[in-house]
């Protein structure tokens, strides 16, 4: 197995961490490689949802209230992912793709409330010659209810100028 699918946070040290990795890597791209909402569905807090797109700027002038939903975040996830498994990657290796691409990068916990910067860092061969790229990255907010982490929102699809 390769270690891009091995938590990197120890359950006995960091164990919050450790679940927030689950949820926000393990259980996303599992379910992403598999254009599956189910597995992620419950993962949300649908009564306070929000997802701002950031359009692939810096500007938030030119960030948008991309989603009001979790429902219309759903029908856009899922377009995502039926897009993104017919990308025709070199190896065809989808799923190991996501985990290679994907880290959290910072947790800022206040209270019950977390933000959480995801990152999203790869490039790739695809079967034409060409290149598959992405430097990108989403800021998700937390709130925990009923002493469990659930997404309220993010700004995501924002640039990522500096990867490491």
């Amino acid at each position: 197995m390769s270690d891009a699918y091995v938590n990197p946070f120890d359950r006995d040290l960091e164990p919050e961490r450790a679940g927030l990795w689950d949820m926000l890597v393990a259980r996303d791209n599992d379910a992403f490689a598999a254009a599956d909402w189910g597995p992620v569905a419950d993962d949300f807090a649908a009564d306070r949802f929000d997802g701002i797109s950031g359009n692939g700027s810096a500007d938030p002038a030119a960030w948008t209230l991309a989603y009001p939903t979790v429902e219309s975040y759903r029908a856009a996830w899922l377009r995502m992912a039926d897009e993104y498994l017919r990308t025709p990657l070199a190896d065809g290796d989808h799923r190991g793709h996501l985990y290679r691409m994907t880290r959290l990068a910072r947790f800022e916990f206040a209270a019950d409330r977390l933000l959480v910067w995801k990152r999203f860092v790869h490039e790739t061969p695809l079967k034409d010659g060409g290149v598959w790229s992405i430097a990108a990255q989403s800021i998700f907010r937390l709130h925990r209810i009923d002493g469990i982490w659930k997404i309220a929102g993010f700004v995501g699809y924002l640039p990522l100028e500096d990867p490491r």
